[in-house]
C-alpha cells in the first residue's frame, strides 16, 4: 500500500494524517497517523539529587547500560547531585549528539549524566516505538535542524527545541504492534550476533592451541597424524619471502599509462579483501609487475590497522597495491594462510604491538616485518591447520552474512513502517 496523506486534519494539527507504506492487516482500514509535536508526547524528566542510584551510560549499540559494563573510563564527577534519574520506559538522548541519533530506550532505573536529556512518555505514547522512530533518517534530520550551535561540535538539542519538532503518530495499539515487530527482529539480530561472536571466540581459542605460545616450540594441540613429528623451528619471514611495499600515491595526478584499481588498507580486512569501489590510479609499464598481485600473495596493512592481513585470491588480474600495503610472496613452499593466521593469533599481544613504529599513528615497516619470527611447519601440517581454520572462517563469513541480512531486513521494515522524509516535509 502506498503512503498517502488522509485529509483528516484535527484541532491539534493542521497537517493531514498519513498512512505508511506498510501496515499490519488489522490497521489497514484504521485512521492515519496524526501530526503531533514531541512536546505533546514527552515531558522533560528533571529529577536530580538521587545519588544512591546506579550510574548508567548510553552506548551506541547496547543502549543504556550500567556504567561498569560500558568498558568506558569513569569520567564522572564524584558529586552526582546534578545527575538525572531515568526509569524504565524513558528515552534518554545525548543533548550534544542528538543530531547523530544518539538516543536509547531505558530499561533500568539509574542516573545519567546531566549531558543527557531524559524524555518521559505521556499517556498514549509507547516509548519503545519512539526509540526506533528516533533512529530514522527523517527524524534525525529534524533533530539536526532544530539543534543550536555554529558547528557540529557545538550543536545541542535541548528539550525546549526538541519539544517543537513535529512528527506523526499512530494509535497506541498500532504503536505497540510496530514496537513488538521491531523488537522481535532485534532479538533475532542479537542472537545471530552472539552466534558470530561465539564462533570468533572459538576460532581465537583454537588458534592459541594450534600455534606455539611465546617461548614455546610446539603447539599444545596437534592433529593426530603429526603428534610425533617433533618440535617446530622458527624462521625470520624475510628469509623465506619477498616483502614489497606498494606504490606511493601519485600526487601529480598523471593521466598516462594504465588506469588500474589498487588496494589500500581500507580494503584489507582480516582474512578478506573487499574489492568493491576500489580507487584507481595510473601505472606505467615497468610498474605493472612490480606492484602486481598474484593468487597466493599475502597482503598486509602497513598503516591504519597495521598487521591486518589476508590472502589474495587473484580474482582481479589487473589489481595493484599502494604504499599502505605490504605484499608478501613466499619463495619456498609455504601455505600463505599460515602467515595470516599467525598474525591474527598474535593480534592484541605485546609481541604484536612491538612490530610497529610510531606514536599515535602506528606503522609496520618492511625492515621490522622481515624480522618477524614465524613457525616453519612441515608443509602437510601447514595445509591441515589452514584447512581446519579456513573452514571455520567460511562458517563465520556465512553467519556474518546472515547477520547483515537481518540488519538489512530491519532497515527495510523501518523504511516502510514509518513515514518517509518526503512526507515529513509535505
Amino acid at each position: 500500500m502506498s503512503s498517502k496523506p488522509k485529509t483528516t486534519a484535527t484541532k491539534e494539527s493542521a497537517k493531514p494524517a498519513l498512512v505508511p507504506k506498510l501496515r499490519f492487516p488489522e490497521f489497514r482500514g484504521a485512521e492515519g497517523w496524526k501530526s503531533k509535536r514531541l512536546g505533546d508526547l514527552f515531558s522533560d524528566r528533571q529529577e536530580a539529587g538521587l545519588t544512591g542510584l546506579p550510574l548508567l551510560s548510553l552506548m551506541d549499540k547496547e543502549g543504556i547500560v550500567p556504567q561498569e559494563d560500558s568498558n568506558r573510563k569513569n569520567n564522572s564527577n564524584s558529586d552526582k547531585s546534578k545527575y538525572l534519574r531515568v526509569v524504565p520506559g524513558d528515552i534518554a538522548y545525548n543533548t550534544m549528539r542528538m543530531w547523530e541519533g544518539r538516543s536509547a530506550f531505558v530499561g533500568l532505573e539509574g542516573l545519567v549524566s546531566p549531558a543527557y536529556t531524559v524524555c518521559e512518555p505521556k499517556p498514549g505514547v509507547h516509548s519503545l516505538l519512539f526509540s526506533y522512530y528516533f533512529k530514522t533518517p527523517q527524524l534525525i534530520e529534524q533533530f539536526r535542524r532544530y539543534s543550536q550551535g555554529l558547528v557540529k561540535d557545538t550543536l545541542n538539542l535541548k528539550y525546549a527545541a526538541f519539544s517543537q519538532i513535529s512528527t506523526f503518530i499512530p494509535t497506541l495499539p498500532e504503536q505497540q504492534k510496530i514496537a513488538e515487530c521491531l523488537s522481535s527482529v532485534d532479538e533475532l539480530i542479537g542472537a545471530q550476533a552472539r552466534k558470530v561472536d561465539a564462533l570468533k571466540t572459538h576460532k581465537k581459542g583454537l588458534m592459541q592451541q594450534l600455534f606455539p605460545q611465546e617461548g614455546q616450540t610446539q603447539p599444545r594441540l596437534r592433529f593426530p597424524e603429526f603428534q610425533n613429528d617433533g618440535e617446530w623451528e622458527e624462521v625470520a619471514l624475510g628469509d623465506i619471502a619477498e616483502i614489497k611495499l606498494g606504490k606511493m600515491l601519485d600526487k601529480q595526478k598523471h593521466t598516462s599509462g594504465h588506469l588500474l584499481p589498487y588496494l589500500n588498507n581500507l580494503a584489507v580486512r582480516w582474512n578478506e579483501v573487499n574489492t568493491s569501489d576500489l580507487p584507481k590510479m595510473y601505472f606505467i609499464d615497468r610498474e605493472l609487475d612490480r606492484f602486481g598481485l598474484r593468487a597466493g600473495d599475502v597482503v598486509v596493512c602497513e598503516g591504519g590497522e597495521p598487521g591486518r592481513a589476508a590472502v589474495w585470491d587473484g580474482r582481479l588480474p589487473d589489481l595493484k597495491f599502494q604504499k599502505a600495503i605490504h605484499r608478501v610472496r613466499f619463495n619456498v613452499p609455504f601455505e600463505p594462510k599460515i602467515l595470516v593466521l599467525h598474525l591474527e593469533n598474535l593480534a592484541g599481544t605485546t609481541a604484536f604491538e612491538m612490530l610497529f613504529t610510531g606514536g599515535g599513528i602506528k606503522h609496520l615497516t618492511g625492515e621490522t616485518f622481515s624480522r618477524l619470527k614465524i613457525p616453519l611447519i612441515p608443509h602437510a601440517e601447514q595445509q591441515r591447520i589452514a584447512d581446519c581454520l579456513s573452514s571455520l572462517d567460511d562458517l563465520i563469513t556465512a553467519e556474518t552474512k546472515k547477520l547483515e541480512a537481518l540488519k538489512l531486513h530491519k532497515k527495510g521494515l523501518m523504511q516502510q513502517l514509518f513515514p518517509s522524509s518526503e512526507e515529513f516535509e509535505a
